[in-house]
């Protein structure tokens, strides 16, 4: 993968300062960042652009009534030793748990078998990120961040750039930014390179003509690391 792609390196360090990459996907951009100084600045403007979004907050005196409560909390006090359940008590404990077990093993493998991995985050003109883009096997999962508000005669859709290609449509966004794109076979066989993603505004339901016609409002790299 050509990590020297401006728009997929902004993608990556807007995913990693945000905290939406998956652990992975960050050990192996925090290998990148070892050897890789612009990089390291491109993931500095992110953080510094979160962190201005943080004040301190001012500091105020614990009343009275507050300390009175930690120190009676604190205070030494009368050991209780619980009585010991009974054995069946016990075993339901034990099923409970292999449930638990069970169900994060199942939701594993469903995630695997359905082809997570790749995913996008697609930035607007001033480069704040807008719309986090999952995929998997069968359809795209879509997670509005900043999105701005579109009238209700458009829609906003979604097109895959191959290299050297046409766009060619994914389907319009759910409304509000947030749902599911059910993918064809043919667009789940041309999401398994590394496509560029852009969302265009057009008339309501898309674009009439297959091809994009109103302006491109936001845009960023499908990957995976």
């Amino acid at each position: 993968m050509n990590y020297q792609t401006t728009s997929l390196r902004r993608a990556l360090a807007a995913d990693y300062a945000i905290g939406l990459m998956p652990a992975t996907a960050r050990r192996r951009f925090d290998a990148l960042l070892l050897d890789d100084a612009a990089l390291r600045v491109e993931l500095g403007h992110w953080q510094d652009a979160l962190a201005s979004l943080t004040g301190a907050l001012p500091e105020r005196p614990v009343p009275e009534h507050v300390w009175e409560g930690i120190k009676a909390r604190i205070e030494p006090q009368v050991l209780h030793v619980p009585a010991k359940k009974p054995f069946w008590m016990n075993i339901r404990l034990l099923a409970a748990a292999c449930a638990v077990v069970v169900a994060l093993l199942v939701g594993v493998l469903y995630q695997r078998d359905n082809g997570l991995g790749y995913n996008a985050t697609l930035v607007n003109a001033s480069q704040q990120p807008a719309l986090q883009i999952k995929a998997f096997a069968d359809h795209l999962q879509v997670e509005p961040l900043t999105l701005a508000a579109v009238e209700a005669a458009r829609d906003l859709e979604l097109w895959a750039i191959p290299t050297g290609g046409k766009p060619i449509s994914l389907g319009v966004v759910p409304a509000a930014g947030k749902g599911r794109i059910e993918l064809s076979k043919e667009q789940q066989a041309l999401l398994k390179a590394s496509v560029t993603l852009a969302v265009t505004l057009e008339p309501r339901g898309g674009s009439p003509s297959g091809q994009p016609t109103g302006p491109v409002l936001y845009q960023g790299q499908l990957a995976s690391l």
